[in-house]
Parts: C-alpha cells; sequence; structure tokens
C-alpha cells in the first residue's frame, strides 16, 4: 500500500468552446492534522462545493487543502455583448413584472449585462468543471504519492542510521561500566580509608557496602535497556513503512518515543562515545520528527 504525503499541488483545465469558456482547477495541498478543506469558487458555481467538497473528502483524509476554481471570464477585459433574443426576452420579463408590480424598477445596464452573461454561461459550466476537478483531484493524490515515496525513503535511510548508531552504542556499554564502576571504587575506598582512620568500623562492614553501592551505580547508567527499546521502536517504524497506508499520526508517537529512548541514553552517558552517539541520534531522530509530520 502506498504511503502519501500531505504536501503537493495540481492542475487541471476544461476545454473552451463557442458557448462556455476554458475552466481551470487548481489544488495545493500542505501539511495538517485533520483534513481541513478550503473551496475558491467563482459566485456563479457556489452550488458545485457540496460535490467539490464531497470529491475532496473521499480522496483525502488528512491535510489542509485549498481547491481553487476559475473561469475565462475572470480574463476578460469586457462582459460578452447580449444577443437580440436575449434583450427581447429580459424586456418582455420587466414589461409583465411592472405591469403586476408598478412600483419595480427597471432594470440597469449592468444588471442586463449581468443576467445576459450569467443565462448564457452559467449552466454549461458545471460539468467543465466537475471534469477538471476531478482530474485536478486525481493529479493531487498522484503528487502526494510521489512526496510520500520520496518520505519513505528518506525515513528509511534515517532508520539505518540510528541502527549503525545504536550498533556502535552497544559494544561501549559493558566497558564504560567497568571503568566507571571503577573509578567510582576507587574512589570510594579512598573515602572509607580516611573514614577508618577516624572511627573503628569493620573492613569487610565498609567493602560490602562499597561493592552495593557500586552495583546500584553501574545500574544508573547502565543504557543497554534504552538500546534494545530504540530497537525495538526502529522495527515498528520499518514495518509500517513498508506496510504503507495512513501512518502520520502512529509514527509520530514512535518518533516521540525515539526521542524519550535518546534522551535517556544521553542523560545516563558517562562517557563521552555515548555523549557523542546520543547527539547523533538527536539529530537523526528530528530530521524523521519533520518529515513525519507530512505524512497523511
Amino acid at each position: 500500500m502506498a504511503v502519501y504525503s500531505m504536501t503537493g499541488y495540481a492542475g487541471a483545465s476544461s476545454e473552451a468552446s463557442p458557448t462556455a469558456p476554458a475552466v481551470t482547477v487548481e489544488a495545493r495541498s500542505v501539511n495538517g492534522r485533520f483534513l481541513d478543506l478550503a473551496l475558491r469558487l467563482p459566485d456563479e458555481m457556489r452550488g458545485l462545493e457540496p460535490t467539490l467538497r464531497e470529491l475532496l473528502t473521499a480522496t483525502f483524509k488528512r491535510g489542509k487543502i485549498e481547491l481553487r476554481v476559475s473561469t475565462g471570464r475572470e480574463s476578460e477585459g469586457t462582459l460578452p455583448a447580449p444577443t437580440s433574443e436575449q434583450l427581447n426576452r429580459l424586456s418582455y420579463q420587466q414589461s409583465a413584472i411592472q405591469g403586476w408590480m408598478p412600483q419595480a424598477r427597471a432594470l440597469s445596464v449592468n444588471e442586463v449585462l449581468q443576467w445576459c452573461r450569467g443565462g448564457s454561461a452559467a449552466q454549461p459550466l458545471d460539468e467543465p468543471t466537475l471534469m477538471a476537478a476531478r482530474l485536478c483531484v486525481e493529479g493531487l493524490r498522484e503528487a502526494r504519492g510521489r512526496e510520500g515515496a520520496r518520505l519513505v525513503a528518506m525515513l528509511l535511510d534515517r532508520v539505518a542510521r540510528l541502527r549503525e548508531l545504536a550498533a556502535q552504542a552497544a559494544p561501549l556499554v559493558p566497558a564504560v561500566v567497568q571503568r566507571q564502576q571503577t573509578r567510582f571504587l576507587e574512589r570510594w575506598n579512598e573515602a572509607l580509608a580516611t573514614v577508618q582512620a577516624a572511627a573503628a568500623v569493620p573492613a569487610q562492614s565498609l567493602h560490602e557496602r562499597a561493592m552495593g553501592e557500586a552495583a546500584a551505580y553501574a545500574i544508573r547508567i547502565d543504557v543497554a535497556e534504552e538500546l534494545s527499546r530504540l530497537g525495538s521502536h526502529l522495527d515498528e517504524i520499518e514495518r509500517l513503512l513498508h506496510a504503507g497506508g495512513e501512518l502520520g499520526k502512529r509514527l509520530e508517537f514512535l518518533i516521540q518515543e525515539l526521542q524519550r529512548e535518546a534522551n535517556t541514553l544521553g542523560s545516563k552517558s558517562a562517557a563521552l562515545e555515548l555523549t557523542t552517539v546520543s547527539v547523533e541520534m538527536k539529530v537523526a531522530i528530528e530530521q524523521m520528527r519533520e518529515q513525519v509530520q507530512n505524512l497523511e
């Protein structure tokens, strides 16, 4: 199943005819938590808004989408000249209305032109508009799919990088723990020598306490558990990316878990080598977080 980005652009146009101008439909999409639609339609096409919304809702699940419809009329400098048939019909209707309603005012020149313009072209534009809208929506879906494929490739690359960093850190853990434990015991023994000289304390009791404290310290700085959980999260992210579908929100949660493990690794790090690995992990995870926000 494909993975779709929430970022994309597409456009489509219908062909102009002697009785109807060309209709152009453009759609732009950016990331958003939910599906947020904004339609920009000419007044004469407001009746198509429910149909266009239904088309977008059936195709997309997330993202802020703006769909704009424009016609060739909007670029014309003047209104089309009314035909004699239109003028005769308007004149007859106006006379009939004023016969029944003498207080009704006469139509202005602008109103006559608007009526002639709307009456001759409004109806034929519905089908061309919907046809162009369907092509545009399909083009936007394909554009989001291409962008989604690029994002998946990037995320898989970052997953591989995090695995490399985890593999670098894993062999360091036992040596770091042992080294820090030895240092702890050395400092502890120095302190004990001073205490034992000042007070009569059994050497065996002090030694046992020192070993207990050293073991507790080793547990506090051991990051093997964090590396194990990080590997599990990476396995799940990789599985979701290969499975495809609507996975943006699930990946956002897993990225948060990755950030938590990397932060813990950095806070428990007792050696420069592990600190460096933690910093590089945080950089890779942040890059993933930014891109995951664009996935549907």
